[in-house]
């Protein structure tokens, strides 16, 4: 199955669940802001991540577009994951969601700036090619218990797989199982060098 498939399948069918966890939504304590060299085009660019109410989730805003970091505005793209809304593209988004969701900042609006301002796709910085800045400057602020809008705390859901699925491309694929908890195995073949390397985690 295709990404554009797979991204479908979810959106229509009964894979996934939504349940509540116990847990509060957390938002920013603090205004993050980081600027580096980007991988693709090797543009500088500009990043300022901003707390905001609980429920709205996390978002960026390019050119005063809003494009929500969600799997609806996926598109296909080599070697990154862009996101892509009204003409507007945001690419390599990986690290910072990752780290976003690893330290549980579950709303935030990232304002995104590329120097040139007549361009209409940006890419977040690469730093050192790992998620490492980003978790670094997030622990540096904290988080805080989000409220909305009328100043009420909101508890945070999570989703929850209902069936195994199954996504491949060439030979590359993914398989996914229900479980209790969050258990990762990911591995890559370079047969080159006749090498495979495995890595396992569990969050």
């Amino acid at each position: 199955m295709r990404l554009s498939a797979a991204i479908n399948s979810f959106k229509s069918s009964n894979l996934i669940s939504w349940k509540t966890t116990g847990k509060l939504q957390q938002t920013l304590a603090g205004c993050i802001e980081l600027s580096g060299k980007t991988l693709h085009s090797g543009k500088v660019s500009k990043v300022k991540i901003w707390p905001v109410f609980a429920g709205e989730g996390r978002y960026f805003e390019f050119h005063s577009n809003l494009i929500p970091a969600s799997i609806d505005f996926v598109r296909e793209s080599l070697l990154c994951t862009t996101l892509c809304k009204d003409g507007y593209k945001i690419r390599t988004v990986e690290h910072l969601l990752s780290a976003l969701e690893a330290k549980g900042i579950d709303n935030c609006r990232i304002q995104i700036q590329s120097l040139d301002s007549e361009d209409t796709e940006v890419e977040v910085p690469i730093f050192d090619g790992s998620a490492n800045a980003w978790v670094e400057a997030i622990e540096q602020v904290g988080r805080k218990e989000a409220l909305d809008r009328c100043g009420n705390n909101v508890e945070k859901l999570a989703p929850h797989l209902s069936e195994p699925f199954y996504v491949s491309r060439n030979d590359s694929f993914m398989v996914a199982f229900p479980a209790s908890k969050v258990h990762i195995s990911c591995g890559i073949d370079f047969p080159k060098v006749n090498s495979f390397v495995l890595w396992y985690a569990d969050c």
